[in-house]
């Protein structure tokens, strides 16, 4: 295939780019969690949660590309619909124990034991995607060492939840942080199959959420008892389901640059630095919604040490770019993954460019103009009865935060435009 080492660099220099952007808007997404505080159901939340995030991912490939573009790349490799379905259904699971996590142990310390998931992910991407082979011992060094570094900062972080909670509690928040994490990195594996066929990231996401939201009405359904106790349920939440469907849109934003950066920079590389959402998630938990107010010096230690062990190893998977022996064999995977479902060779080698493929067009129809009122109204409606939670959060701080966010998502959103038109 002979990707252009000079285009190489700039796609892999975006990819890096987009992880670090992803992890500040998954950092706050979190935010909402907290609501599971008031007394709020995990299972309300998370499916609250999921109604946002379905309309999200509908929304934005409609105004970016338009849904005919997301047509179009769906009959070139039709089998990742399934993939794509499978990865949602994987997310939804994983997002509910995520917040039954946050109830148990907090945002601050559920946050890095469920990016854990960077170690799975870099497993998978070595075994199945050829990532790493062809790669010097350099670095080899840096994503292992840095991985290593992750569970060490992970495993300061479980035992500083020991000291916080009672036993019982933190033992079930600390496992539900855990396998949350063993389910979103092998959710990677259905990214990463999709990126190396050719699929762009707005066509993947909008099968993806099928999964998601199928799979959480399920879970809700079980969980809540039936129709009518569920509808109960959030019939008594509406007041704040506003919230929770804009922390569902934040999330896809976050999600959307995350898979970018798996397109871009590999599993091994894009994971970690969108990981960096336990520093964001430190500082909402921390700065925004005072957690640890009151710990003792010895746990405050623990909890901060742990993430920026985890942030640093991190930054060394990150500063492991991908050689070009390494991406050669990025592009033999690319291939037989197109021989084995029969998506057309020059499909494949424009996408992994970041190009267009000649036979996808970008064009809206009323279709997308739709979908987009519905999504608008449907968030306007929630607005007009939500009230602000009562919950003690400091303005300030959230406010810096959320504007420093937005810097990054017009940086990364200008240079993946200008680069790649988000193919």
């Amino acid at each position: 295939m002979g990707l252009d080492p000079r285009r190489l660099r700039i796609l892999q220099n975006i990819g890096m780019f987009c992880g670090l952007t992803a992890g500040a808007w998954l950092g706050a997404a979190e935010a909402p969690t907290k609501l599971v505080t008031l007394g709020l159901s995990p299972v309300v939340i998370s499916l609250s949660m999921v109604i946002g995030v379905f309309l999200a991912r509908w929304t934005l490939p409609a105004l970016i590309q338009g849904t005919s573009y997301v047509a179009a790349d769906l009959r070139q490799a039709p089998h990742l619909i399934v993939w794509a379905v499978l990865a949602g259904c994987l997310w939804a699971v994983a997002n509910t124990l995520a917040i039954f996590a946050v109830r148990d142990v907090g945002l601050s310390i559920a946050f890095p034991l469920w990016n854990s998931n960077s170690l799975l992910g870099i497993f998978w991407g070595i075994v199945f995607f050829q990532e790493l082979r062809g790669a010097d011992w350099r670095r080899w060094l840096g994503v292992i060492g840095g991985a290593l570094l992750m569970f060490g900062g992970a495993t300061a972080l479980a035992v500083a939840s020991a000291a916080q909670v009672p036993a019982h509690d933190a033992a079930r928040g600390v496992a539900a942080a855990l396998f949350a994490g063993v389910l979103w990195g092998t959710m990677y594996i259905p990214y990463r199959k999709a990126y190396l066929t050719g699929m762009s990231p707005l066509s993947f996401i909008t099968f993806f959420t099928v999964g998601e939201l199928g799979m959480m009405t399920a879970l809700a359904l079980t969980y809540s008892g039936g129709v009518t106790p569920l509808w109960s349920q959030i019939s008594g939440a509406r007041h704040v389901l506003f919230w929770l469907l804009a922390g569902g849109f934040v999330w896809v934003v976050g999600d959307l640059f995350q898979q970018y950066a798996v397109k871009y920079a590999g599993i091994t590389r894009g994971i970690p630095l969108s990981n960096t959402n336990q520093l964001w998630g430190l500082l909402w938990g921390i700065l925004v919604f005072g957690e640890l107010r009151g710990a003792s010096h010895s746990v405050f230690t623990q909890v901060i040490g742990g993430s920026l062990v985890m942030a640093i190893g991190a930054g060394l998977i990150a500063l492991s770019s991908v050689s070009r022996n390494e991406h050669l064999r990025w592009e033999d995977a690319a291939l037989r993954e197109g021989e084995r479902y029969r998506v057309d060779a020059s499909y494949t080698r424009a996408r992994m460019a970041g190009e267009d493929a000649g036979s996808v067009r970008r064009r809206r129809t009323w279709v997308d103009w739709l979908v987009v009122s519905i999504a608008t109204a449907t968030i306007i409606g929630f607005a007009l009865v939500a009230r602000p939670p009562q919950i003690s959060l400091n303005w300030e701080w959230a406010t810096v935060l959320a504007i420093a966010t937005l810097a990054m998502l017009v940086g990364a959103g200008t240079a993946l435009w200008r680069t790649t038109r988000f193919n």
